[in-house]
């Protein structure tokens, strides 16, 4: 067993590190002295933000590759008063075939088996999502818990949970009540967190925290300790629905409660900013942030997601130009 010193605005404290790989966190009591002596110095965390894009750079083939992988990282989403079985089927088979077989030839990856890392849908979709990609492999997620607000019944929203489940959805998507944040309810949001986990089940848990919502950096990162506590797999920032959605500077205080919960426990927690993310640049630069603060490891399907819905048009626009040297009208890469 190694030791490693906590960094940046954390508490500065030697701790033991015990990785136990891939198993699921199971959470743990809540350890409101942790919560309560995480602070956050905003204008250095905003400074360190803003600089961790620049210090590296991709281009050509390597570019190439990385956006291959960021599509294996999109919860391909749609979440709209208007969404159609047909809708979510088209979707569906965007998911499976996100990149078009000559362009992916011309790049030498038609043997890779390209897919996104999950469709994301309202629970009325589940169903007809599971069904249409069977056999894929490809997860759907739910959303879930009076989304994007939080504002329904608890039973309520256990039974959402419950039902998407049983429907077939493999990850649940829950807000929380961001008014424990904002008042520091910290063991009402941890019980409200661990009783969604348990409605889950073997489905995988990914909190949204609403973070355009909670006020400051602080709340921020200790709402996402909280949920961690609380048995989270995923913390995610936002619902997309929020004025203010994922930023550098919220993420880069996110992801450093997730390095911080694996120092202490081994548990590796995956990260998922969601909302306003519409360009391969801003894929390439969250991935190149996971890699600084969290390790090349974390750069897997199982520990980030980008929450999208229009993302993954650019990102095939800009392997289009890399393969024929041209940019392509938007409608060559048509969505559903």
């Amino acid at each position: 067993m190694t030791t490693k010193k906590m960094h940046g605005n954390f508490k500065d404290q030697a701790v033991p590190v015990m990785d136990h790989g891939s198993q699921r966190n199971p959470g743990m009591p809540l350890d409101l002295g942790w919560v309560n002596n995480t602070h956050v110095n905003t204008k250095y965390v905003q400074e360190e933000a803003a600089a961790l894009p620049t210090r590296r750079s991709l281009k050509k083939d390597h570019q190439a590759a990385w956006l291959l992988k960021a599509i294996t990282l999109i919860d391909l989403t749609t979440l709209s008063g208007d969404d159609t079985k047909g809708r979510v089927e088209r979707l569906c088979a965007k998911a499976m075939s996100p990149v078009r077989p000559d362009v992916l030839k011309a790049l030498g990856a038609e043997e890779l088996n390209v897919t996104t890392g999950a469709i994301c849908v309202y629970h009325n979709h589940v169903a007809e999502a599971v069904t249409f990609l069977e056999g894929s492999n490809i997860p759907v997620a739910a959303v879930s818990t009076g989304f994007p607000d939080g504002q329904t019944p608890r039973a309520t929203s256990i039974a959402e949970i419950e039902a998407s489940v049983a429907a077939g959805a493999k990850e649940i998507d829950i807000v929380i009540t961001r008014a424990y944040a904002l008042n520091g309810q910290w063991d009402a949001l941890y019980e409200q967190v661990k009783q969604y986990r348990e409605a889950c089940g073997d489905a995988h848990l990914k909190v949204i925290l609403g973070t355009g919502n909670l006020g400051t950096l602080e709340n921020v990162a200790k709402a996402s300790i909280v949920a961690m506590q609380a048995g989270a797999d995923f913390i995610k920032t936002s619902t997309g629905k929020e004025k203010l959605n994922a930023n550098l500077a919220v993420s880069l205080t996110m992801m450093r409660t997730i390095k911080d919960y694996h120092e202490r426990t081994g548990y590796k927690i995956g990260y998922k900013p969601a909302g306003g993310i519409s360009t391969a640049k801003d894929a390439l630069t969250y991935m190149t942030m996971v890699e600084k603060v969290l390790g090349f490891e974390w750069l897997q399907p199982d520990l980030i997601r980008f929450g999208a819905s229009s993302l993954l048009g650019d990102i095939e626009r800009q392997l289009e130009h890399r393969a024929t040297d041209r940019y392509a009208a938007a409608n060559h890469q048509p969505m559903p």
